[in-house]
């Protein structure tokens, strides 16, 4: 049986997502061409979450982005068709792009949305937010912001939780082979 723990609610992932949003906008001294891209699916509601919150303590405009990785992945056989003029939907030349997504594990959704970037344009800089770093890296990437670092075995899960697709904030740490 799976042992499940909640290891944030949704007041310590509202927190950590008002905590990104400070340094994000610390780190790139202010919002002038920043760019907030969230991963999809998951990335995309945590991207419009900083996004709000920057608009509500900075002045000027949060440009917010979606990415399709879909083309980009490695891990699913490539039927042929690419969906490029969808990848990303907003200009990131010569920008400073923030990537959100939920939960970095192996580092491959990064590459894959990174890549996408890259298609479409040279960003000053690219950086990354993600809720929660699992660690098991198998590329050498590491998140710039991160509202928790939990290390997991490999045979454990995270799971974040989001009102706007699970009708619930939170994260989740499932450890299989639980309490019996």
């Amino acid at each position: 049986m799976a042992e499940i723990i909640e290891i944030m609610d949704e007041n310590a992932l509202n927190r950590a997502i008002t905590r990104i949003s400070h340094e994000i906008v610390e780190k790139n001294k202010g919002t002038e061409n920043l760019v907030i891209v969230g991963i999809k699916t998951r990335g995309m509601p945590i991207a419009r979450r900083i996004a709000e919150n920057i608009r509500s303590f900075e002045s000027g405009d949060v440009v917010l982005g979606s990415v399709d990785i879909t083309d980009y992945r490695d891990d699913k056989k490539k039927d042929g068709k690419c969906r490029t003029e969808n990848i990303i939907d907003i200009d990131v030349q010569d920008k400073n792009v923030v990537l959100v997504d939920d939960v970095i594990y192996t580092g491959r959704t990064c590459r894959a949305a990174i890549n996408a970037v890259m298609d479409k344009g040279r960003p000053q800089k690219i950086q990354l937010a993600v809720i929660v770093d699992r660690g098991h890296r198998e590329l050498p990437i590491r998140p710039d912001y991160a509202g928790k670092n939990v290390p997991t075995s490999r045979d454990e899960t995270i799971r974040v939780l989001l009102k706007e697709q699970d009708d619930r904030d939170g994260v989740l740490l499932t450890k299989k082979g639980g309490a019996k």
